[in-house]
């Protein structure tokens, strides 16, 4: 494996090295099976063991209380934008919902959730290119809700809610896809709380989704089984063959962040992650962050250069100097430094180093 080199990309994302390596070391043989943990069954008592375990991992590492349940739910994070509101508009007669629209996974959410019931937008920050997270008055909370629904960290815009507003009688449900474990979260203010692995968790293609038991239930009477959550729940993730391999890396992930000492110490890692780069935007009269300061993410820091021509140069740059996957996403363009959990601070170094270099040449 090449060291030099740092992946920034958005998703899927880096995974930390210890576990990249515990994985090649494993592949062959799963706990002493003699097969990989991509062969063994799923209803073994060995990945059954795994998935128990994981819960534990990921219950401990969150201090989750006794009434929520964890499930491994197919589809990624993408496919919940259907299966919360076919879950949850139930609860309430009217099967209304509230969104807060802080950016495009935001937005992508609300218009699947249109497709099922009555849906209101409360609170936008589109017409400033989502550079910050929108304001909103609590009056327009309608206790008729079953939800309110809202991207907790925009990865394309790199903006992030610092706290969550206090919805009330209403669950409060969170895509924190993109920082999931980075920071320490209370969970007991979360009705239903999801994430699609491939960022701090693992890799792409599952989504593990954290939901309050009373929430379980009320699903649509045609929802399909593979996303009912109350079939997740009684079937412990396993009413089909799940992604064995995927909650195997989950759990690996876990344990590392565990042996970094836990999300509080991680959170503060990417704190002074966050701020090393976002120091450099505010001292510097070339590049230009995009994001608002008082909203900014400490998982995904978005900026721009002066001209096209510039950026370009800088991403071929910064490719041939092993800094690779900088490209910032389409609906914002500019440049885009993903710096998720299992980012060393090696790599925020030597992209800070680069970036100043790059400036001294062409600015």
């Amino acid at each position: 494996m090449n060291e030099s080199v740092y992946y920034f990309g958005a998703g899927p994302a880096k995974l930390p090295r210890p576990v990249l390596e515990q994985i090649q070391a494993e592949f062959l043989d799963f706990a002493n099976m003699g097969s990989s943990i991509i062969e063994i069954s799923h209803r073994s008592k060995q990945f059954d063991d795994l998935l128990c375990e994981t819960d534990e991992l990921f219950k401990e590492l969150v201090s989750l209380p006794n009434n929520y349940k964890v499930l491994y739910v197919h589809g990624g994070a993408s496919m919940q934008f259907s299966a919360i509101p076919m879950n949850l508009l139930p609860l309430k007669p009217a099967r209304k919902a509230l969104y807060f629209e802080s950016g495009n996974f935001a937005r992508l959410s609300k218009e699947e959730a249109e497709k099922f019931g009555d849906i209101k937008v409360i609170a936008s920050s589109a017409a400033t290119n989502y550079d910050r997270i929108p304001e909103f008055d609590p009056a327009d909370l309608d206790p008729e809700a079953s939800y309110a629904y809202m991207t907790s960290n925009n990865t394309i815009f790199g903006t992030r809610w610092q706290s969550f507003p206090d919805t009330g009688g209403i669950p409060l449900v969170i895509d924190a896809t993109s920082e999931l474990l980075s920071r320490k979260m209370d969970f007991s203010k979360f009705g239903l709380i999801f994430a699609g692995a491939q960022k701090n968790l693992g890799p792409a293609g599952i989504a593990m989704v954290v939901i309050r038991e009373d929430l379980l239930g009320h699903a649509m009477e045609k929802t399909p089984k593979l996303l009912n959550y109350s079939i997740y729940d009684k079937k412990h993730s396993l009413a089909n063959t799940n992604n064995t391999f995927a909650i195997y890396v989950i759990n690996l992930v876990l344990k590392w962040l565990k042996g970094q000492g836990g999300v509080a110490a991680i959170e503060k890692i990417n704190e002074v992650k966050a701020a090393l780069l976002y120091k450099l935007l505010d001292d510097s009269a070339f590049y230009n962050g995009h994001a608002q300061p008082a909203h900014r993410s400490i998982m995904n820091v978005t900026f721009n250069l002066p001209t096209a021509e510039l950026l370009d140069l800088f991403l071929e740059q910064s490719t041939n100097a092993g800094l690779t996957a900088l490209k910032g996403h389409r609906s914002v363009g500019g440049a885009r430094a993903s710096i998720y959990n299992a980012m060393p601070m090696e790599g925020i170094v030597s992209l800070a180093d680069f970036m100043k270099d790059f400036e001294r040449r062409n600015g």
